[in-house]
């Protein structure tokens, strides 16, 4: 889990919307695309390391790696959720 202070201050590096903590079911679904190969990140590189958890951008679109407790906030990072089958009723329900 993040400081909750540290993430009051971060935002989105390309469109500046706040961002959420992923929960441990959205981080199992995360992971299990990874590990099945479905994901990869907004400069099209494959992911192939499990992730600790993510930040989601507020319109659920993206979500930026946290890895060793550091969050990833490099826009060619980014990853789609739109890879993952995370339905649209999931994000805004949980981040709408």
């Amino acid at each position: 889990m993040l400081d909750p202070e540290l993430l009051a201050l971060l935002v989105c590096p390309e469109t500046h919307q706040d961002l959420t903590e992923a929960g441990p079911e959205e981080v199992a679904r995360l992971n299990e695309a990874i590990r099945e190969g479905r994901v990869r990140n907004a400069a099209g590189k494959e992911v192939a390391l499990p992730v600790d958890g993510a930040l989601i951008r507020a319109d659920g679109n993206i979500a930026y790696p946290v890895r060793d407790e550091i969050p990833v906030m490099l826009v060619a990072e980014g990853l789609s959720l739109q890879q993952i089958d995370w339905g649209l009723e999931d994000k805004v329900s949980l981040h709408g």
